[in-house]
């Protein structure tokens, strides 16, 4: 007798900044049955939730303020929460984006603690391009992609308050954290696009469908 696995149900928060249609494709190539939700209540029901991004910090957090509690809870509950660029930044307390505009300091979810700095010094602003991705520690999210190659477009990279929240690395000047996880593991993120970054990209998709279908 043959049994039919129901696929992962993900939720891609829309919050008006992100490559929605990109993920969602990336994230249907991968296995999972996606919709895109606009109301927090929407969250409390997926097996998963990616929270996109693109674009400033403070404008980042101030669209998605309707959707703090609703994350937050999430988390708490241990529903896998994936964070991608502007979005992983967002799981973290705090940027430095914003004092650099002027705008004084903004709250991130602070899922993660920690703080996103600006790439300084050599460093040209934005990084954008192909980069090697060098897991440090066991996590779901990195399994089989160690060594491979991912796209990056980012001036920020966030610095976790707990070196043990790096999952992996990469070197653009200084080797700065590209995929984070909290304690739990359940809330993670990547500096870099997986939707954008080919097979390698797929892989880590794959990888997040198969946490969602595990919980």
């Amino acid at each position: 007798m043959s049994t039919t696995q129901t696929a992962a149900e993900v939720v891609v928060v829309d919050y008006g900044l992100g490559n929605l249609r990109s993920v969602t494709r990336g994230l249907e190539r991968a296995g999972a049955s996606v919709a895109l939700i606009e109301e927090p209540a929407a969250v409390d029901s997926a097996d998963g939730i990616v929270l996109p991004g693109v674009g400033a910090f403070s404008e980042g957090m101030e669209n998605a303020g309707p959707f703090r509690a609703a994350l937050a809870d999430a988390a708490d509950a241990g529903t896998p929460l994936f964070g991608i660029c502007l979005g992983m930044q967002m799981l973290l307390t705090t940027s430095e984006e914003a004092d650099h505009a002027g705008q004084g300091e903004a709250e991130g979810l602070d899922l993660i603690p920690g703080t996103n700095r600006r790439f300084h010094g050599d460093q040209k602003v934005p990084h954008m391009g192909w980069n090697e991705l060098d897991v440090q520690r066991d996590h779901p999210l990195v399994d089989g992609i160690d060594g491979e190659h991912a796209y990056f477009v980012h001036s920020y990279y966030a610095e976790p308050d707990d070196d043990h929240a790096v999952v992996a690395t990469t070197d653009y000047g200084l080797d700065f954290p590209s995929i984070i996880a909290d304690e739990s593991g359940t809330v993670f993120g990547t500096q870099f696009h997986p939707e954008k970054s080919g097979e390698t990209g797929l892989r880590i998709l794959r990888n997040f469908v198969e946490i969602c279908a595990e919980r």
